[in-house]
């Protein structure tokens, strides 16, 4: 369908009018040489002395081109576009922040998969993780790597393939062997600081206690809950090892509890799997429609038809008059 954005400027159209009516004409002067003999000088030139002031008459043809270029010009500025048919998108209003634990603890072989292998607690994680990205729809997904210190390994994006190829290239020890939960939860915070989302949720996997934060965890959750960030945890290390292999499920409660979140405890990869539903369903994805019509601009059109008149008139004009100079010194 075709509309005009500002339909408005369409009251210009009898501006050249008004200017017709209301200027004064314009006027031209040319020298001159002034003799006292004139009419003797005209008689004997055969010439009969006319007034002075000369108005050029236009053609027809000038005057409707003219027109036609005005309203052309009009109509580009008017700004013609062609509007197509509605088009509706139900886009993710969650940001999720995936925060995995590769201190040293997690290089421990004894993650069973939910095939029956045993592999390395990490690579166990980063097949769930893996098949949990990549259910995520529309939401945007960042990744947090943290063992002595926290970093982030990917910032939000939808582009869940290179977040998945980054994830795989996570090994234990890259970011120190402890394990420090409360500045994991705080740089998730400053994370989720530019994100407009309506739900913020921070999945928080671990095998260790909190050994290295210079924030606690339970004071990092309560700055979470002030800025709206959900926190879900996920306990797979052993409570009653100890040192950095004792995982602290109490302290991993209290963060999810004064959240709004939920723990989970996870012994081998088909429960880490089922813990992973449980998070979509208890947390499931808001969705936003969003409508909009594609709008294909058309000024370029009259615009183009606008300059085309305009140079073949003035090309007609300069041919025609080449031709009458011609014409007057063939007969002279």
């Amino acid at each position: 369908m075709l509309e005009f954005a500002w339909p408005w400027l369409f009251l210009l159209l009898p501006l050249p009018i008004l200017a017709w009516w209301l200027l004064p004409p314009y006027r031209a002067r040319q020298p001159s040489v002034q003799v006292p003999f004139f009419e003797r000088l005209a008689a004997a030139t055969g010439q009969v002395p006319e007034r002075g002031a000369v108005i050029l008459e236009r053609r027809a043809v000038q005057m409707i081109v003219a027109a036609v270029i005005w309203v052309l010009l009009v109509a580009a500025l008017a700004r013609p576009q062609w509007v197509g048919d509605a088009v509706t998108r139900d886009v993710s209003a969650r940001d999720l922040i995936l925060a995995i634990d590769i201190s040293g603890s997690m290089d421990q072989r004894d993650f069973k998969a939910p095939d029956g292998a045993m592999l390395t607690r990490l690579d166990g994680v980063k097949r769930v993780i893996g098949d949990f990205i990549a259910r995520r729809r529309g939401d945007r997904v960042a990744l947090l790597l943290f063992g002595t210190k926290a970093y982030v390994q990917v910032p939000f994006t939808q582009d869940l393939r290179t977040a998945q190829q980054l994830l795989d290239q996570a090994a234990v020890g890259m970011a120190g062997q402890q394990t420090a939960i409360g500045d994991t939860i705080g740089l998730a915070i400053k994370t989720f600081a530019a994100s407009t989302a309506k739900q913020k949720l921070l999945v928080l996997l671990t095998d260790g206690n909190d050994t290295a934060s210079r924030v606690p965890p339970e004071h990092a959750a309560d700055i979470a809950h002030q800025n709206d960030v959900t926190v879900y945890t996920i306990g797979v290390g052993d409570p009653a090892a100890s040192g950095e292999n004792r995982v602290d499920l109490g302290a991993l409660q209290r963060v999810a509890s004064t959240t709004g979140g939920h723990f989970f405890r996870a012994e081998d990869g088909a429960e880490l799997q089922a813990i992973y539903v449980d998070i979509d369903r208890l947390a499931p994805a808001k969705l936003e429609t969003q409508s909009w019509r594609p709008k294909l601009p058309l000024f370029q059109w009259p615009l183009g038809g606008a300059v085309m008149l305009g140079l073949l008139l003035w090309l007609a004009l300069l041919l025609g008059s080449e031709w009458r100079r011609m014409r007057s010194v063939s007969r002279a």
